[in-house]
């Protein structure tokens, strides 16, 4: 039996008891790794003794300091969060700027039965805003419904509230997501270096070890990037609920994340150049709130779809969205030929009073859809070579940190100041009207009737 947050008679709750345990034993850890193997060999088994015997009760005591300072508590408006043991740090979480609620399940917390709950809000600054780890996995799910709950305008209630239920609209196969995974930065590279090597070989033989020995570093680097890519998104899972699009992924450290309806700033579809035979395509969401971060986290909440068909990917773009997306691509003048030659035939541009879609790129195609009630500002440009050929550009800027907007390259010059009035009169028209129903079905994903049988 699990035990229950620690509550105080104002309302106020701890963290879970066992969380100075987990954070204790990530500083050894770190104390470790900082040291090395050689450290350890150098210290002997005296200072190693002193180490273990007195620096793990003394991380496990920060710890508990730690614990005992934090405390948090919940109200219709706000999340309120205090810390600190020598200086003492209150924040508050206006409920009206939440943007995102995940929970993570760090591999050491799943083994304790604890996950971390992360925020996001509007001008949070680059990263979550007042995480509470480490919570028990029940508290924080049921933490998680009640946030995304009173964020949407819902009244508390006394008794526990139920969580939503979902219905699962996709899972991405290991498969796939492997061998995807492969045609990226692993193969381009290997590619690549039996390139570099053949050159090297015909020219002088000698040459071959040391340019192994120079890809050495960025061959570690695309396999490392691999194994996180897979670690990160395995069992890649999209679900819908009430409250939102929800994401479950992860291998070793599980991650969910839930997406509110109308918080998508942009998405992205790419198309690789190795995934075209398989018809393959990846695609990415950018969320009011996320920071964006980099490594894992940035893997974690950038994908919508690691890996799909192109069929079943535009079909969950336009449920999550909540309409179909424009029909038919518009490509450029034959004059932007001569700008760019070798990305002219990917080129298009694509509107509708909801939506606009841009497409672009050479070795990878991209095709990015922007809601027109999310446009932030709009701008035409037109460089040197542009003005020559009678050539600009249109871009769309959103509060996106990831994707933030899209650009339709290489449009006529008066096609181009047209579509900045017709764009910005169609982004106050939908910034108007009223917000259609996100997740809503448009076409059936495989596994579930149609919408026009039921």
């Amino acid at each position: 039996m699990r035990p229950a947050p620690v509550l105080s008679d104002d309302g106020w709750s701890r963290l879970h008891p066992l969380t100075p345990l987990l954070r204790g034993g990530r500083l050894v850890l770190l104390v470790l790794a900082v040291l090395g193997q050689q450290g350890l060999r150098a210290a002997g088994p005296e200072l190693l003794a002193v180490l273990l015997g007195v620096g793990v009760p003394l991380a496990v005591l920060a710890g508990w300091l730690s614990w005992r300072a934090m405390r948090y508590r919940l109200t219709p408006t706000e999340l309120q969060v205090e810390s600190g043991v020598l200086t003492t740090r209150s924040r508050r979480v206006p409920l009206a700027r939440l943007q995102s609620v995940d929970v993570v399940r760090p591999l050491l917390a799943r083994l304790l039965g604890l996950a971390e709950l992360r925020m996001e809000v509007v001008g949070g600054g680059g990263g979550a805003e007042a995480p509470l780890s480490y919570l028990s996995e029940d508290d924080a799910e049921a933490l998680r419904v009640r946030l995304l709950h009173l964020a949407s305008g819902g009244a508390e209630t006394d008794g526990e509230r139920v969580e939503p239920q979902q219905r699962v609209l996709v899972v991405v196969p290991p498969g796939p997501l492997v061998w995807s995974t492969l045609l990226g930065p692993p193969v381009q590279l290997l590619v690549g270096l039996v390139v570099v090597l053949s050159a090297a070989a015909a020219v002088e033989l000698s040459w071959v070890p040391m340019v192994l020995v120079g890809a050495a570093p960025l061959l570690l680097g695309a396999g490392s990037f691999a194994v996180r890519r897979i670690l990160t998104e395995y069992g890649f899972t999209v679900a819908e609920a009430a409250d939102g699009l929800r994401l479950q992924q992860g291998l070793l450290d599980k991650r969910s994340s839930t997406i509110p309806p109308g918080r998508v700033q942009t998405v992205r579809i790419s198309r690789p150049l190795l995934w075209r035979p398989f018809g393959w395509v990846r695609v990415e969401v950018d969320v009011a709130g996320y920071s964006g971060g980099g490594g894992d986290q940035q893997l974690a909440t950038g994908a919508l779809l690691p890996v799909a068909p192109v069929d079943l990917a535009e079909r969950l773009v336009a449920r999550v969205l909540g309409g179909p997306l424009p029909s038919g691509l518009a490509p450029p003048p034959r004059s932007a030929r001569l700008r760019a030659p070798a990305s002219y035939p990917r080129l298009g541009l694509g509107r509708d009073d909801r939506h606009v879609v841009s497409a672009y790129g050479l070795a990878t195609t991209t095709t990015d859809i922007v809601p027109l009630a999310k446009v932030q500002s709009l701008r035409l440009t037109q460089g040197p070579w542009q003005r020559r050929l009678g050539l600009s550009s249109v871009h769309v800027d959103t509060a996106g940190r990831r994707l933030p907007g899209t650009v339709a390259l290489h449009r006529g010059a008066d096609e181009g100041a047209a579509l900045l009035h017709e764009l910005s009169e169609r982004a106050r028209a939908a910034r108007a009207a009223p917000a259609p129903s996100e997740h809503a079905a448009v076409r059936a994903l495989p596994g579930e009737p149609d919408p026009g049988d039921r």
